[in-house]
């Protein structure tokens, strides 16, 4: 029987079983995976260990120390993905993340002095900045389809997610039997081995400046900020990310006083019902599964929020073990559907060229949400108990969505940044000259074509209409019936017959089903030669190509 639902999720595993056949991608993945855990065991290993100290004043404060720092430093450490490849800063901040891990991790497994342990808590957590923008500028240059792209979204969600199940549900057991110690030491193992799984991955090259100097770290991040000004929509999301993380870090600490004073459970408990919130981020895995590919995220993310704001409130309630567990899940599917909608549609909106830095000055927000919720959590249970900060938790996502709803419907009948198709251009060289507005506006203007298997792309000897940009699959290209040269990802062809006004100089047969990115004549000449420094780069390359042509005697490269 026909399922929408059921075909949905089918269209959804099949993109994801396609994106699995991305090396680079599942490398990437998998690194992301076992940041979030040591993310999560980090975090919860230190509340638990400052609670014991000290109680929940204590577990406000180590939350503070390690989240304040960040909220001025972590656009600085973001903009290094904008002046390096993103994705050898990925690797550096996972290695960062190990060593100063194993630092705490020893420090604590001595019974080093307290104080010591809440001076290395920042360390550690700038370390966790690092990662996430870097992450965020390396997949539109990893993937190979705006599918892939959506899917590697998704599939951060699940990731989190697994990790929100697996690190609680470890950490608790670590805490159980050696406390807080081992939980960090196991936590410094995983981040080195994210740092192993990413260090072959290539990805992009760095956006604006491949050919000159870098600029400084300063300019990166004014840039940064002034598209963030100036860019309401961009502005509004940052906005509602914050928000909604400083839910997270008030639950985290809520979790912990729930679990130990009010349900029972220990400090394990802690641990079990962080996981339940992750099972439920889980179970959206079908709703983030179905927005594969949709043009509008707006009433998913709000559906989200409206979600987890009702679970909360219910919760005040304080019902049974089980019947908390189930509304922690509630709660977790909920925010987890409204932060794959907001990354995504970050993403969409954000210039390419400060992608890193707009997502470092998410960083920064998110660390002073978390903040603001672990300050918060202490003052409502002081005015009126777990019940009232629970409440009061759940009243800062009505108070976002009343105040953004609106406003975040326009933004997502607008967001339309073709970062595949962006990410692409910049990795031929004939477009490295480029202005980025100029890159920005070929992208859009990119027609995607499948080409079956055995079909001629270019026949030789035909005018030439169009430029190709090939996003997946060969191309086999030949000469009076002689293969010269075969072409993959990364490669174009065409430019020669639009830039000489000849015809096609090759034949080009795609050897099975590829997929390129067609660019009409007009808007290809207007690009190219309408801006000096990629009229001279297009006129070398060619000028070397029909050089190497007359040398040979063939054509090494079709037009």
């Amino acid at each position: 029987m026909y399922s929408p639902a059921m075909e949905t999720l089918r269209t959804a595993l099949a993109v994801f079983r396609l994106a699995a056949q991305n090396r680079q991608l599942v490398r990437v993945g998998l690194s992301f995976a076992a940041f979030c855990a040591v993310q999560t065991g980090v975090w919860l290993a230190l509340l638990v260990y400052a609670y014991r100290v000290g109680g929940a004043g204590a577990a406000s404060a180590i939350a503070l120390v390690q989240l304040l720092p960040g909220v001025v430093l972590s656009p600085f450490l973001a903009s290094l993905a904008d002046r390096w490849r993103p994705a050898r800063v990925l690797a550096g901040g996972y290695l960062a993340l190990a060593a100063s891990a194993s630092v705490l991790a020893l420090v604590m497994a001595l019974d080093g002095p307290a104080a010591l342990v809440f001076a290395l808590a920042p360390i550690v957590n700038l370390a966790l900045c690092i990662p996430r923008p870097a992450q965020a500028t390396t997949l539109p240059g990893v993937v190979q389809s705006p599918e892939e792209l959506a899917a590697a979204n998704g599939a951060q969600g699940w990731i989190e997610s697994f990790s929100m199940i697996g690190a609680p549900l470890l950490v608790a057991l670590l805490l159980s039997l050696d406390g807080p110690a081992v939980a960090v030491g196991a936590m410094a193992v995983l981040a080195l081995g994210a740092a192993v799984c990413v260090l072959p991955v290539e990805g992009p090259r760095v956006f604006g400046h491949d050919r000159g100097a870098a600029p400084g770290v300063r300019a990166v991040v004014a840039a940064s900020a002034r598209v963030v000004a100036s860019n309401r929509a961009v502005l509004l999301l940052l906005l509602v990310m914050a928000a909604q993380y400083a839910i997270v870090g008030a639950l985290d600490l809520l979790f912990v006083v729930l679990a130990i004073n009010e349900l029972g459970m220990g400090q394990a408990g802690a641990g079990y019902l962080t996981a339940a919130f992750g099972a439920g981020g889980l179970a959206a895995a079908v709703v983030t599964a179905a927005l594969i590919g949709r043009r509008r995220l707006a009433p998913a993310l709000i559906g989200g929020a409206a979600l987890a704001s009702v679970a909360l409130v219910a919760l005040a309630a304080l019902p049974p073990v089980g019947g908390a567990f189930l509304l922690v899940a509630a709660a977790g599917l909920g925010r987890t559907v409204l932060d794959v909608t907001g990354r995504t549609l970050l993403q969409r909106t954000s210039p390419p060229t400060v992608l890193a830095g707009v997502f470092g000055i998410l960083e920064s927000l998110l660390n002073a949400g978390l903040a603001l919720g672990s300050v918060l959590v202490p003052l409502l249970i002081w005015l009126g108990g777990v019940q009232v900060a629970l409440i009061g938790t759940a009243g800062l996502l009505v108070i976002l969505l009343v105040i953004t709803g609106r406003q975040l419907w326009i933004v997502d009948s607008q967001a339309d940044v073709p970062l595949t198709e962006i990410y692409l251009l910049r990795s031929i060289p004939l477009f490295a000259g480029l202005p980025a507005p100029a890159v920005e506006t070929l992208a859009r203007s990119l027609e995607r074509v499948q080409v079956p298997g055995g079909s001629v792309l270019i026949r030789q000897g035909d005018p030439g209409d169009r430029y190709y940009a090939i996003g997946r699959g060969a191309l086999t290209v030949f000469r009076d019936g002689r293969e010269v040269a075969t072409l993959s990802r990364g490669d174009g062809v065409g430019e020669i017959a639009l830039l000489r006004d000849t015809p096609r100089t090759a034949t080009v047969v795609a050897g099975a089903d590829a997929e390129v990115y067609a660019l009409e004549r007009e808007l290809f000449l207007l690009a190219v030669t309408g801006h000096p420094g990629a009229a001279r780069s297009a006129n070398a390359v060619v000028d070397e190509r029909l050089a190497d042509l007359e040398r040979r005697g063939t054509a090494a490269h079709p037009g």
